[in-house]
């Protein structure tokens, strides 16, 4: 893929194309399928957050693969799964069932999300993928490309975008509910996970892990227990920090509202940066700015990790939750504690009264899958699509990481070129090499 995008795609993802549910024409029918077919589901990671990904995989399609390295949780998912054929690498999965399977999830560590992303919607299969959806720039467009390319159903993680109690709160943020909205500040408990340390001590691999699998794309390295399976979050070659981890959830309410896509600059504070190019910072205060796109004026937004948190006088009376995210506009203020954007609160604003919005099809959870299946069939749409939701979020959240990479220095960010205008050195992060025989497809 061109490092360059076209005109007209700059043009199209400047003006509330977040907020466009991408429709399609996907015939279910192709393959001579009944709607009442079940989709046939190969699952890529079934531990961790892989193992409630496989759950819906299962309630809502049929799940004819799973694919894990570590041959522990491999086993214990084939006896939840027993007709499902088991793998430890998804490319000899992928060729040996390429006709047998419709979709893949994908929840491994980020530094595979782009590489196993690809590789299957390549191959046309729709793809449900964990946030922050890819590791970097380069891969989160290659998979908005191919989702276009091939008419494909996409999904992202971020379960929360189908709960309706904050598509209302969104839709009455752009209905005028707190006038214009110049601020925004979203904060995380995270990380709770090691940063700001150096590599661990190396340790024999475990008999179970194919360790060289788990490093997939990346320059080998030995094993340590400091990797697999969870704290691998917190080093550059492997996570997104946590910024990765949750910026697609607790900033998804303002995300929705304001359409906080493009930004021009942004800057990063960070503390107990010790081994800035091994792991993330302990902690890290950031600042995007977007200018004014036609439909809403400028927005600065403000992110909060590592303890940071929001100055309290921005809420007075409020007992300031752990995470959360605050609008501020000219007329008012919304805040929602916690991750998700469920819960909300208006203080002062502007009755709108009731406003249109794309009703979930059911609870958030179930409501999330439900898109992303009838999508597959050509029954309905996903709002987290790759193009014009999911890939545009992550954009701007991993985005955050290039300003911490060069930590106290302001990114000039050029969207339509995919480079940092003032800052050569973060190419890398931008768009990272591919090793090992893993690639983006």
């Amino acid at each position: 893929m061109s490092s360059k995008t076209s005109r007209r795609e700059f043009i199209k993802r400047s003006a509330f194309s977040t907020i466009a549910i991408w429709a399609s024409d996907r015939a279910w029918a192709q393959g001579g399928k009944s709607p009442n077919d079940r989709v046939q589901i190969a699952c890529i990671g079934v531990g961790g957050k892989g193992d409630s990904d496989s759950a819906n995989a299962n309630k809502y399609g049929r799940i004819v693969a799973i694919c894990d390295v570590d041959e522990n949780i491999l086993n214990a998912h084939a006896e939840k799964y027993p007709d499902a054929q088991k793998f430890t690498d998804y490319r000899k999965m992928l060729d040996k069932l390429d006709k047998e399977i419709d979709a893949v999830t994908v929840s491994t560590p980020d530094h595979n999300h782009g590489p196993a992303a690809t590789w299957a919607m390549s191959m046309r299969k729709n793809c449900y993928c964990q946030k922050p959806l890819a590791h970097s720039v380069y891969e989160i467009r290659r998979m908005e490309q191919l989702a276009r390319q091939y008419n494909l159903a996409t999904q992202m993680g971020n379960q929360g975008t189908a709960n309706n109690s904050m598509r209302e709160a969104a839709y009455k943020v752009r209905a005028g509910m707190i006038g214009n909205v110049s601020e925004v500040h979203v904060w995380t408990n995270r990380p709770i996970w090691p940063q700001g340390v150096p590599r661990p001590a190396t340790k024999p691999v475990p008999s179970y892990l194919h360790w060289n699998l788990w490093i997939g794309p990346r320059p080998k390295r030995p094993y340590a227990d400091g990797y697999a399976p969870f704290a691998w979050r917190g080093f550059w070659d492997f996570g997104c920090g946590a910024i990765g981890d949750m910026m697609c959830h607790t900033a998804n309410l303002p995300y929705m509202a304001l359409d906080l896509i493009n930004p021009d600059t942004i800057v990063a504070n960070c503390t107990g940066d010790d081994y800035p190019k091994e792991s993330y910072p302990k902690s890290s205060k950031l600042t995007w700015h977007f200018p004014a796109n036609g439909v809403r004026g400028e927005v600065t937004l403000y992110w909060y990790d590592g303890g940071a948190l929001p100055d309290s006088s921005l809420l007075p009376g409020e007992t300031l939750a752990s995470s959360g995210s605050l609008m501020i506009g000219d007329k008012g203020k919304v805040y929602s504690p916690g991750d998700y954007g469920d819960q909300w609160k208006l203080i002062d604003g502007v009755d709108v009264g009731d406003v249109k919005y794309p009703v979930s099809p059911g609870p958030w959870e179930d409501g999330h899958w439900m898109e992303f299946i009838s999508a597959i069939k050509g029954e309905g749409t996903t709002m987290s699509n790759f193009p014009n939701y999911a890939g545009p979020l992550a954009e701007t959240c991993v985005l955050g990481n290039t300003a911490v990479w060069v930590n106290g220095k302001t990114i000039e960010w050029d969207y339509e070129h995919m480079r940092a205008k003032n800052a050569p050195e973060v190419d890398l992060i931008l768009h990272p090499r591919f090793l090992n025989g893993f690639k983006l497809s």
